[in-house]
C-alpha cells in the first residue's frame, strides 16, 4: 500500500510482539525475541526494525536504559473491540467473504485455514492485489511477511489487527500462486465515522 493510502494495522508479527509487551508491560528487544512464540522468532535485528516500525505507528513506545531500548505498549488490548473469524478452505472460498467495519474501529481478522494446503490473509486495494497475485505466479516459493498480511498453514490460524483510519473501499484474498485466480478473494467496507 502507498503510504498516503495506508491502514494502521498490525500484521501476524507485530501482533505476536504486542502479546509479549502486553503480558510483560514492557521490554528489550532481547526480551521480546525470548517471549516470542517459537513459530514467530526472529533474528534480533528483525524484532528490533519491526518495534521501530510499530513506534512510529504509534503503537509502542520506548524509554533508553544505557544502551538498550526498553519497549512499552502505547495501545491496550482491550482497544481490539471486535474479532471476525474468516475462514479459508481448500476449494478457494473465504467465509465471509464481505466485511463492514466503521472509521475508526479497531477489528481483529482471525484467519482460520480449515484446508489441508497452505492459505494466506492479504489485505490491500483490488489492483495492490492482482500486482501481488502476479508476482506470486511467477515466484510461488517467495517468501515475505508484511503487516498486512497473515500466513496461516493448514488447520492453524493468524491475525491480523486493523486500526480504520479512513473510510473507503479494500479487499483481502488469498495470494498463494492461483488461490486468487480461483476467487479466493473478498470485500472489505470501510464506512465513514457516524
Amino acid at each position: 500500500m502507498k503510504d498516503k493510502d495506508r491502514i494502521h494495522h498490525l500484521g501476524e508479527l507485530q501482533h505476536a510482539i504486542m502479546r509479549v509487551l502486553w503480558a510483560e508491560g514492557e521490554a528489550s528487544v532481547g526480551r521480546v525475541q525470548e517471549a516470542l512464540p517459537r513459530e514467530h522468532r526472529r533474528a534480533p535485528t528483525t524484532i528490533a526494525t519491526m518495534l521501530t516500525k510499530m513506534e512510529r505507528k504509534g503503537v509502542v513506545t520506548h524509554r533508553s536504559e544505557g544502551r538498550f531500548f526498553i519497549y512499552a505498549p502505547a495501545v491496550e488490548e482491550k482497544d481490539v473491540r471486535r474479532t471476525i473469524t474468516v475462514r479459508m478452505t481448500d476449494d478457494m472460498k473465504l467465509s465471509p467473504n464481505r466485511i463492514e467495519v466503521r472509521e475508526g474501529e479497531t477489528l481483529r481478522i482471525r484467519a482460520v485455514n480449515a484446508g489441508a494446503v497452505m492459505h494466506e490473509i492479504v489485505i490491500g486495494t483490488r489492483e495492490e492485489l492482482a500486482a501481488h497475485a502476479e508476482l506470486m505466479k511467477k515466484h510461488p516459493g517467495m517468501q515475505h511477511d508484511e503487516p498486512y498480511m497473515a500466513h496461516v498453514p493448514p488447520g492453524k490460524q493468524g491475525d491480523v489487527v486493523w486500526l480504520f483510519n479512513r473510510a473507503g473501499e479494500f479487499d483481502f484474498a488469498c495470494l498463494i500462486a492461483g488461490h486468487f485466480e480461483a476467487g479466493m478473494r473478498g470485500t472489505l467496507s470501510v464506512l465513514p465515522k457516524k
